[in-house]
């Protein structure tokens, strides 16, 4: 029997809750979160700086969240209120939990993980996600008024760029490291000195190397292996745990992903509806890894000819395929096209 280890937002959402989060609370909040979301990948994935890992985007925001007044309550109100499905999504997550031990893997807060629980009955026992608690840290009037001046000043700081072989620092253009070297200053001197630094301290977002250790543990709960393991994600967050399935012979794809999840997946899968999912989750259930790269040469899909109700549309625009048999750059044009088709444009340029 496989397992399913699914990702939320991107398989199964349309949202980015942390975006979204600091685009409705914090003035210029949307370029703000896309600048720091570019500082994430540029320290997980250009300087690889120890003790860093990609998502922590979502602790580094939650200082100037506390700063605007967002409190437990607004963050779970606001996630309940916003939360929108991939179509079929519903679908396609009832009928795996009935059939396939599975897990959601998510780099998203609690409150937007127990808001798509409420919606889809699916066991909060069986996801692992960013816990946050807002309500627990205390700023003073003058931290509030300096963490805010920061906020300001962030979303008005140049986007951050580097040309495609860049490995270090001395690699990007001279206004994009000065844009890095302030934002250490912000991030690692200025606000560790305030209460609002518990939260870089305390928090310990889900992605990279925590999203691989989530699927190691949930195979523990099912005593299966990771080659029994259908990874499904489609960011810089999933990489390890995509490299771990891939290693041991499971089922990595990518869904609509971007560039990181289309270098470390083996497999690719585009479409503007979750059933797609359904049909891949067969295929893996009957074959494993074989019979996804059987179907992704042949490109038949009998077995997914079973599907019923919604899921019998997983061939609606429907594109599977093995990463390394086609042009990488152009895979990866076609799959952020989508991407920012389905998601929309903002929230699709996020890495």
């Amino acid at each position: 029997m496989p397992q399913l280890n699914l990702d939320c937002e991107g398989p199964l959402t349309l949202n980015d809750n942390a975006f979204e989060l600091c685009a409705h609370f914090i003035p210029q909040g949307d370029k703000l979160f896309a600048l720091v979301s570019k500082y994430d990948d540029y320290l997980a994935d250009i300087e690889k700086r120890p003790g860093y890992k990609a998502g922590d985007t979502l602790k580094l925001v939650l200082p100037f969240l506390k700063a605007f007044d967002v409190t437990n309550r607004l963050m779970k109100e606001f996630s309940q209120k916003t939360l929108k499905l991939v179509p079929k999504a519903l679908a396609f997550l009832r009928f795996a939990a009935k059939v396939w031990p599975t897990y959601i893997i998510s780099t998203s807060y609690r409150p937007y993980l127990e808001a798509l629980s409420a919606v889809s009955g699916f066991p909060l026992e069986n996801v692992f996600c960013t816990e946050v608690d807002l309500d627990k840290v205390h700023l003073s009037r003058e931290e509030i008024k300096l963490l805010q001046e920061l906020a300001r000043e962030i979303a008005t700081l140049p986007m951050i760029d580097w040309p495609e072989n860049a490995k270090a620092l001395s690699d990007l253009p001279p206004e994009s490291q000065k844009v890095i070297l302030r934002l250490d200053q912000i991030f690692w001197q200025i606000i560790p000195e305030t209460a609002a630094g518990r939260f870089l301290e305390e928090v310990n977002p889900i992605g990279g190397p925590e999203k691989a250790r989530a699927v190691s543990e949930s195979l523990e709960r099912t005593g299966l292996t990771a080659e029994d393991v259908l990874y499904v994600g489609d960011s810089i967050t999933d990489v390890e745990a995509f490299s771990l399935v891939r290693e041991n012979q499971g089922g990595s794809v990518s869904f609509n992903g971007n560039r990181y999840a289309l270098r470390a997946a083996e497999f690719f899968a585009l479409a503007p509806q979750a059933a797609s999912l359904a049909c891949l989750a067969v295929i893996f259930d009957q074959g494993g890894r074989e019979g996804l790269l059987k179907e992704a040469r042949a490109q038949s899909f009998h077995p997914c000819k079973r599907l019923e109700g919604e899921l019998a549309s997983y061939a609606v625009d429907f594109a599977f395929g093995l990463v390394a048999d086609f042009a990488f750059e152009e895979l990866v044009a076609r799959s952020v096209s989508l991407r920012k088709k389905v998601r929309g444009a903002a929230v699709g340029a996020l890495g």
